[in-house]
């Protein structure tokens, strides 16, 4: 090199500067080799700045050897200004860059002066050039790191010095390589072709080296971008997981996930943003790439290094500031689920190349997984909290909710469960089919849902029972509220054709009074509502005797089973009479339980006990049996003993109950329209036809059917004239407020006067006075029965008592036997 320069040692750099033919011709051969190695060979990004590493420092110290500091500045100024803008970058980046490297190399040459002359390349030269070659280093980085912290704050500059390793380790190799560079040439100008050698190939290393760094990268990213995806699936937070990695991944300005709605899901955009920790709902894709690549199902890419048809181009015009983007559709097997998108590549003069494309596709391919993966485990951790049918919460998400609602209870604020147990749902599921069931119970889920406060959890916890729970001021406030919903759902449902009338009973437990416990709370409800069936109004608050009651009937269920087997059940007769001449017409038959431990047992519980452990035929078979016993034992021949018996609406559902009930009467020769089966309201007149087939073929038995209780539901009277029944009994609720009550007098009234209209009998139950029995007369009830004229009796005592209150009527060619009215 020394020859090629005419010189023969350091010291003729001097006489080289004094020929300023020469010196220019080399300093124009300098500028370019500082050009040409400025061409990047490893590139790395920092938030939004890309940076490279390039062999500037071999070139750097050659210059500082063979020229003065001024015309080293010179060179390398103009070097800097060619480099920036062959890369065409802003004026503001241009300028900086400028400057920094023209304030680098000066600082360079002011440390160089400092020293003493270079002599010769031996080890005092090496560290010369080394300190000032580094100056030039640790001042362009300071810059860098100062203006990044101006621009984009303090975390941005401490992640360029946290990152400035490999610049300093790579610097330091360069100076290295030119100092070795310099050796070589001081001994032999032939050295020239071994450094361009040399040169070319630490090129082709260096861009080796960086295309394995990148793939290294690009395969650890891929490997966390995976794991992330996997872990983040099972929590809910995929798509922060995601974009975040996404954009880091593929060095994107922008990165998008889009998914369309589906199902219960919503439309899903999100983007995330350089610099922004979160997520953002808004998008740089152009609208025309995102629908071009859903479209065709195939990878849409547009930029100045991945070309694309003039539409695409257009679009991405219009799109203010998007230099480039990539648009991969998610598939789920051939369906496209949504879409990936990354726009603007970091630095502003890098660009997606097409080698990006594949990467982001393998993105997206994994993310398409994950993504499914996490719809399915969305999809199963909605399926163990919600009901299938109406999407309602289920019994474990709402004892979960409890829990949680209990422990921040306030001082001045109770928990309210209300819970609704739907009526008649089983005869509908029987006669209608459980598709008509299943549409109750939507329409019921429905209207709680839409009734209920916003502040309330609506929850199905059972077939046929619904649950609200909420905060509430106090158990009144809650019972108010139990009252409007219940009237909200109590409306009719269409169903085509169809109109049924559904009603449901309401249970209400509070916290802290009822309970802590969450199971214990729904439990109590559950007892409440049990009891609201058989309560006017069908809304019950809990208390502690509704429990003990549960408990009671529960115990009893195995004693039941004993006492049908052994006959301890008696029966007991109400006599039922005539208003106008009080003749006996016959007696209904009432079953009694005298439990050994607990006493007598209620009717109803006992019932209700038979209905829940299938022994209500025993027991229904049982009091038929003795009232057509005593019926056929009846002492006075020439006026045989009429029987009624109570019939449960559910044993109209047992198709072989007519025939058994002709077996029993062909058995004791009792005469069919000696029997008379009682029904309730609720069950004979539930809205539908399933209690027809049973009922008909009783009547054409001969057997005699009434609706008990009548008037305590919501039927038409006018819907009797589709049943086959011959007798109406009017509940003793309005019977016995007839005296004080002109609405239930009038309530009765209508019922008299309807019933025959109808051609059919009409029995006034609760007659327990002689204002009742005129007020009854006066609008023509035919029979009565109640208190008025005997409590139930035991058969014996019903013919002792027979005997005593009736009296021979002689004005009738006949000895006819009157009753008379006792209080």
């Amino acid at each position: 090199m020394s020859t090629a320069l005419g010189l023969i040692d350091g010291q003729e750099a001097g006489r080289v500067a004094r020929d300023a033919g020469s010196e220019l011709f080399f300093a124009l051969v300098l500028l370019a080799v500082m050009v040409a190695v400025a061409i990047p060979n490893l590139h790395f990004v920092i938030r939004r700045q890309a940076f490279v590493l390039t062999l500037t420092e071999i070139s750097l110290v050659l210059a500082l050897f063979y020229f003065r500091p001024l015309t080293v500045v010179v060179i390398a100024t103009l070097a800097a200004l060619v480099t920036q803008i062959r890369r065409r970058v802003g004026p503001a980046k241009l300028w900086f860059n400028v400057a920094k490297e023209a304030a680098a190399t000066s600082l360079a040459g002011l440390v160089l002066y400092a020293f003493p002359p270079i002599e010769g390349v031996g080890p005092g030269t090496w560290g010369i050039l080394f300190a000032v070659v580094s100056t030039h280093t640790l001042v362009g980085l300071a810059a860098v790191i100062g203006v990044i912290t101006i621009v984009q704050g303090s975390q941005a500059g401490l992640e360029v010095v946290r990152t400035a390793a490999p610049t300093l380790v790579t610097a330091a190799i360069n100076v290295s390589l030119g100092l070795v560079v310099l050796i070589a040439l001081e001994t032999t100008w032939w050295a020239i072709v071994l450094v361009v050698v040399l040169t070319g190939a630490l090129g082709l290393v260096y861009r080796s080296y960086a295309q394995f760094f990148r793939q290294h990268r690009t395969l650890a990213d891929m490997y966390d971008l995976t794991r992330a995806m996997s872990e983040s699936g099972q929590d809910g937070t995929l798509a922060d997981s995601l974009l975040g990695r996404v954009r880091v991944l593929m060095q994107a300005e922008y990165a998008t996930l889009w998914l369309p709605a589906q199902g219960r899901h919503p439309e899903v955009l999100l983007t995330a943003r350089v610099d922004d920790p979160g997520l953002l709902d808004l998008a740089r894709t152009p609208a025309v790439a995102r629908a071009r690549a859903i479209k065709a199902k195939k990878t849409v890419a547009v930029g100045s290094r991945l070309g694309g048809d003039e539409e695409l181009r257009t679009g991405l015009r219009e799109a203010d500031g998007v230099k480039d983007v990539i648009v991969v559709p998610l598939r789920s097997g051939q369906a496209v689920i949504g879409s990936l998108e990354v726009v603007n590549r970091l630095g502003e003069t890098s660009h997606f190349m097409p080698g990006d494309v594949p990467i982001f596709e393998t993105i997206a391919a994994h993310a398409a997984i994950a993504l499914e993966n996490s719809r399915l485990v969305d999809r199963l951790r909605y399926d163990a909290y919600h009901d299938g049918l109406t999407a309602l919460p289920n019994r474990k998400r709402v004892l979960g909710a409890l829990e949680e609602a209990v422990q921040v209870c306030a001082p001045d604020e109770v928990v309210a469960v209300l819970l609704f147990d739907v009526d008649a749902l089983r005869q509908v599921n029987e006669s209608l089919g459980h598709a008509a069931g299943d549409r109750v119970l939507v329409e019921v889920a429905a209207r709680l849902r839409s009734s209920s406060p916003s502040a309330a959890l609506v929850g199905r916890i059972g077939g046929d029972e619904f649950v609200v729970t909420l905060r509430a001021e106090s158990a009144e406030a809650a019972l108010a509220l139990a009252t409007e919903l219940r009237e909200q759902t109590h409306d009719q449902m269409v169903f085509g054709a169809l109109t049924l009338d559904v009603d449901t009973a309401v249970g209400v437990a509070i916290h802290p009074e009822h309970g802590s416990d969450p199971a214990t709370l729904v439990q109590r409800a559950g007892l409440a509502a049990t009891a609201a069936k058989s309560m006017p109004g069908s809304v019950q608050l809990f208390n502690p005797g509704l429990e003990s009651r549960s408990v009671r009937r529960l115990g009893l269920a195995g004693d039941l089973s004993r006492a049908l087997d052994n006959d301890e059940l008696k029966v007991y007769f109400q006599p039922k009479v005539t208003l106008d001449d009080r003749r006996l017409v016959g007696v209904e038959c009432l079953a009694r339980w005298e439990h050994p431990a607990h006493g007598a047992v209620s009717p109803e519980d006992f019932v209700a006990v038979a209905e829940h452990t299938g022994q209500l035929g025993r027991l229904t078979e049982s009091v038929l049996r003795e009232g057509l016993r005593r019926s056929r034992e009846w002492s006075d021949p020439d006026h045989p003993l009429a029987v009624a018996v109570n019939l449960s609406a559910r044993t109209l559902t047992d198709p072989y109950f007519p025939a058994r009930v002709q077996e029993l009467l062909a058995e004791f020769k009792v005469a069919p329209e000696l029997l008379t089966f009682e029904i309730k309201e609720a069950g004979v007149l539930d809205g539908t036809d399933r209690p027809m087939p049973t009922l008909r073929r009783l009547r054409d038995i001969g057997v005699r059917l009434s609706v008990d209780d009548f008037g305590t539901g919501y039927s038409s009277l006018s819907y009797l004239r589709r049943l086959p029944v011959h007798e109406v009994k009017v509940d003793r609720s309005f019977v016995q407020g007839m005296a004080t009550d002109p609405g239930d007098l009038a309530i009765v009234n209508a019922v008299v006067t309807l019933s025959q209209q109808f051609g059919l009998t009409v029995v006034a139950e609760g007659v327990e006075s002689e204002l009742t029995l005129e007020l009854l007369q006066d609008i023509g009830c035919q029979i009565g029965q109640g208190f008025l004229f005997s409590r139930p009796l035991p058969y014996e005592r019903l013919e002792a008592w027979f005997g005593a209150q009736s009296e021979s009527d002689l004005s009738l060619a006949s000895d006819v036997r009157r009753l008379r009215a006792v209080p």
